[in-house]
């Protein structure tokens, strides 16, 4: 079959999972009048692939099949594999407005990093059990997640350390029988599980012997009998105090995942207390997925740049050397992100037989793009000024005793309107909401892990350099 329709993955939906939103079983996510809309955003990755004008970046042939499959299920081997997939992921944020599709980037990064660790590993049935699986979601087009941080209880303590409440904050295997697995915990923050086919689960830090039962990874259906997701509450239109706008609405959300005793079939699971081989998948996850966010990122930062510009010249200060000074600021923060993005794919190194981009460089840019949007947000805020916050809404510029004056005196630039000056403002406070924040600092791993990685990473670098110095100071040892 191959590659599927939007229709068909947003029918496929409709499966009898488990699913509660605001308080309430979800019928059908991709009917539901909020989860729909996330359903819409998944399904641009579909659309893309359909589409040829970007069917080189988003569809690639099966070598062995001929048939064509997503390019996210393909295991790079090359820097124009991974600067391919980089422009991939660039391309269908742009198309979702700012948002990631989702429908298979994130659970690629996983299954990726279990492919490493399996070859890694050297377990013949691991690495059959992974291969079969690739060509499973090659075959099938399926949308994947990648259930990753556990829920953690105390976190000052391993997962098995008695001290902890109970012994289920991090999901674990309770019972191994000859139909497979059985597991049982949370894992938390999982973007799009709610609508997408396959939970694909792996660890999140590494594993001590005592945690051996916490060591697992697999792959399950979302309807499996006993997972059970609680999605947070999102905005998912565009509110009656805001101007109408008639581009669709992007949006995710995530999903708190309970594990109920559930059973994993054999062949989908690639992880069984292995406990010494957990931190090399998450490392090997997190260097793709931090990839990953600084790609999707790229999109939202040019916003950055474009609703800085904007409402500059619509307040009339772009002549202004302080806001000069500002929007260069803007602007090296893009090229900065986009420049480390594409030299990471470029200096590429192996990793289990697959590309992986350069640990330090995609280290970087992750950094760079997170421990620098405050001040990002701080500049684009105060480009903005007062006005961002307390300006009429369209209720109150449509309410006719008020729009003639809100037109008079909410008009800056004469060759602005006010209404596309408050319109410009609408669209400020959306994209540098408290979500996006916390979102953008802590997606893919904190600043602090980035710099952790860095550091662990760039001990050669300490050294090389060392050596050199030495040698020009004549240093005796």
């Amino acid at each position: 079959m191959a590659l599927i329709s939007p229709e068909e993955y947003k029918n496929s939906l409709n499966d009898g999972r488990v699913v509660y939103y605001k308080g309430e079983r979800v019928e059908n996510v991709a009917t539901h009048p909020d989860l729909g809309v996330c359903t819409d955003l998944m399904a641009v990755d579909y659309e893309l692939a359909e589409n040829p004008e970007y069917q080189d970046l988003a569809v690639m042939e099966d070598l062995e099949t001929g048939e064509k499959i997503s390019r996210y299920y393909y295991k790079p081997q090359t820097a124009d594999d991974l600067l391919k997939a980089h422009e991939l992921i660039v391309k269908s944020t742009e198309l979702g407005d700012g948002y990631i599709p989702l429908a298979h980037d994130i659970g690629a990064d996983a299954l990726n990093a279990i492919n490493i660790t399996a070859n890694i590993i050297g377990k013949p049935e691991y690495i059959e059990r992974i291969e079969n699986y690739r060509k499973v979601l090659q075959g099938k087009d399926l949308a994947t997640c990648a259930a990753v941080t556990d829920v953690k209880g105390n976190r000052m303590l391993r997962p098995s350390d008695p001290g902890q409440a109970h012994p289920d904050f991090n999901l674990r295997i309770v019972e191994k029988n000859k139909d497979g697995i059985i597991v049982r915990g949370a894992k938390m923050h999982i973007t799009g599980a709610a609508y997408c086919n396959d939970i694909i689960a792996i660890p999140c830090h590494a594993m001590t012997e005592a945690d051996a039962d916490y060591a697992v990874a697999f792959a399950i259906p979302a309807n499996t009998k006993g997972i059970r997701q609680v999605c947070r509450p999102f905005r998912s239109r565009i509110s009656n105090l805001e101007f109408p706008n008639d581009r669709p609405v992007r949006v995710h959300t995530d999903s708190l995942i309970i594990f109920d005793d559930v059973l994993v079939p054999w062949e989908r699971v690639f992880l069984c207390g292995e406990w010494k081989h957990a931190a090399t998948m998450v490392y090997n996850f997190a260097l793709m997925h931090r990839r990953t966010g600084c790609s999707y990122r790229i999109p939202l930062s040019e916003q950055f740049v474009g609703v800085g510009a904007a409402i500059a010249e619509y307040h009339g200060i772009t002549k202004a050397p302080h806001v000069r000074e500002k929007l260069t600021d803007l602007i090296v923060y893009l090229e900065t992100l986009k420049s480390l993005s594409k030299t990471a794919c470029y200096d590429f190194v192996k990793r289990g037989g697959l590309a992986v981009p350069n640990p330090i460089a995609t280290n970087m840019a992750k950094y760079h793009f997170a421990h620098n949007y405050h001040d990002v947000i701080k500049i684009v805020q105060d480009l903005a000024g007062g006005i961002l916050v307390t300006a009429p809404t369209y209720k109150d510029y449509q309410h006719p005793d008020l729009h003639d004056d809100i037109e008079k005196y909410l008009q800056a630039s004469k060759s602005v309107s006010t209404e596309n000056r408050l319109r410009m403002l609408d669209l400020i406070r959306r994209i540098t909401s408290a979500d996006l924040e916390t979102i953008c600092l802590h997606g893919e791993g904190s600043p602090m892990a980035e710099r952790m990685t860095i550091f662990m990473e760039g001990g050669n670098v300490l050294k090389d350099c060392q050596k050199m110095v030495e040698e020009m100071a004549q240093v005796k040892k």
